[in-house]
């Protein structure tokens, strides 16, 4: 990537211009592993490449997901520790979603164990002072400060919570507890977006804490080097093992599995219901084969394509549409799961199945999984802004009966 001016320079990265190109830059990785606000401070050669691909990763798992992150492309192995992200105003705050207790917090609030589970999920917000040691910082003070607006905090607090439980959930896929994890949030600065909130900077082993079995002493984190009593060659060549570790596990983050959907349609049910079910499911980016059949016509033929696409796909969901003893049959025909649907089934019945068949999908799929989870947040929004509207003041005027 050819580079312009340096932007910012930070302990670990620096933020450069793309050359002809005003509305990204170029995110460069480090060798260097620094803690407690810069008082430790080393070079580890080969943690650079390390901190790009875990970070490119990461951003891409959650693109896939549907996030939205400054991430552009780079990252990998030809890049030289770079990374294309698009420009943004930074927010001074880092966005801290905790669901285990650890760290700070237990020190903090006494009565809060280690290792206890955080359900629902704690987010706190850290103002970006080092002089001042990253101080606590409310919601409210932050708009009082007017470093936020109520709603972009509201937002983080959304967006950073469904990040923690995407990266929860790709880390418990490997046996791996994930305590806690630290986002930044900026504002598109330019161009298509500008001002849209996103995920940025840059999220790799720095970034959270990680413990193989939920055991504290295997962890695989920054937090290793805080606990050397002193820092040694042995110590720092520890430390670089662990951080090889992570990058591995995180490359295949974002590789969503191959997963189908197979309508298996009787021959008098309409297209309108499998349409409608293909457009549900491929929301999800979820394919869809389409068979007509018919149970009392061609049952042989029907058993022979249950069998010939349990061979062909390694997950896939069958739905019976139509009658329901077409979709009885699929289930006691297949060990794969199996669905009815109406041949007058309506969208909204169609997209209630899809979800529940990429929550199926989404249980060892974690790209699917995130999906379901915005999926889920969308619709949770979409009926927090009609209750608003609907009890908006001039509404409420608008409905009010008066008085005889």
């Amino acid at each position: 990537m050819e580079k312009g001016i340096e932007l910012a320079r930070g302990k670990t990265k620096i933020l450069s211009e793309l050359s002809g190109q005003p509305e990204v830059a170029v995110v460069t990785q480090l060798d260097v592993i620094s803690a407690g606000n810069g008082v430790r401070r080393d070079t580890l050669p080969g943690k650079a490449r390390l901190a790009a691909l875990t970070t490119s990763r990461v951003f891409r798992l959650l693109n896939l997901c549907g996030l939205p992150t400054h991430y552009v492309r780079g990252g990998e192995d030809d890049d030289a520790n770079e990374m294309l992200v698009r420009r943004c105003t930074m927010i001074p705050v880092e966005v801290v979603v905790r669901g285990v207790a650890a760290g700070s917090l237990v020190k903090r609030r006494p009565g809060i164990a280690p290792g206890m589970l955080l359900v629902p999920r704690l987010v706190e917000f850290f103002l970006k002072d080092d002089a001042a040691n990253d101080p606590l910082i409310d919601a409210d003070m932050l708009v009082a400060q007017h470093l936020a607006s109520a709603d972009e905090v509201n937002a983080m607090v959304e967006i950073a919570r469904l990040a923690f439980e995407i990266l929860a959930h790709a880390w418990r896929r490997r046996d791996v507890l994930l305590v806690d994890v630290k986002f930044e949030f900026g504002r598109i600065a330019s161009g298509e977006g500008k001002g849209s909130l996103v995920i940025a900077d840059v999220i790799d082993n720095d970034s959270w804490r990680i413990w193989p079995g939920g055991r504290e002493d295997l962890m695989l984190d920054k937090q290793f080097y805080r606990n050397l009593p002193s820092v040694t060659p042995e110590g720092l060549a520890a430390v670089l093992e662990r951080y090889e570790q992570v990058a591995e596990h995180v490359g295949s983050f974002p590789v969503m599995r191959g997963a189908m959907v197979a309508a298996m349609c009787d021959v008098l049910a309409p297209e309108q219901a499998v349409e409608n079910l293909a457009r549900a499911v491929g929301q999800f980016g979820i394919p869809i084969t389409r068979h007509l059949t018919s149970l009392t016509r061609v049952p042989g033929q029907l058993l022979a394509l249950v069998q010939q696409l349990e061979v062909s796909f390694g997950r896939v969901q069958f739905v019976g549409i139509g009658d329901q003893a077409l979709a009885d049959v699929l289930h006691f025909a297949s060990a794969m799961p199996t669905a009815h649907l109406s041949s007058s089934a309506t969208p909204q019945e169609c997209e209630a199945l899809a979800l529940s068949i990429a929550k199926n999908f989404g249980i060892d799929d974690t790209v699917l999984y995130g999906r379901t989870l915005l999926a889920q947040g969308n619709g949770r929004a979409s009926v927090l802004a009609a209750d608003a509207s609907a009890n908006a003041p001039e509404r409420q005027a608008r409905l009010s009966i008066p008085a005889v």
